[in-house]
């Protein structure tokens, strides 16, 4: 198995982000609409897992996927 990379920290000021934004928030996509086609497509993981929702909310220590590139949570 290959190691994904490291994992960029994104502090979100609060206790909870729409997986959507936190995307774009960390700069994981310049655009909502990439982001909107790539949720539904099944290209953004939440812990490893696929997700399809882009309306999931995220909390501290949720780590997503985009890319090849990580983003966590942070508060």
């Amino acid at each position: 198995m290959t190691n994904p990379g490291p994992i960029d920290d994104v502090s979100i000021g609060g206790e909870m982000i729409r997986l959507g934004q936190f995307v774009k928030f960390a700069g994981l996509s310049d655009s909502g609409g990439t982001v909107k086609e790539a949720v539904a497509d099944g290209d953004v993981t939440v812990n490893g897992e696929v997700e399809f929702r882009r309306g999931r909310q995220l909390h501290p220590g949720d780590v997503v996927g985009f890319e090849g590139r990580r983003a966590r949570v942070c508060p």
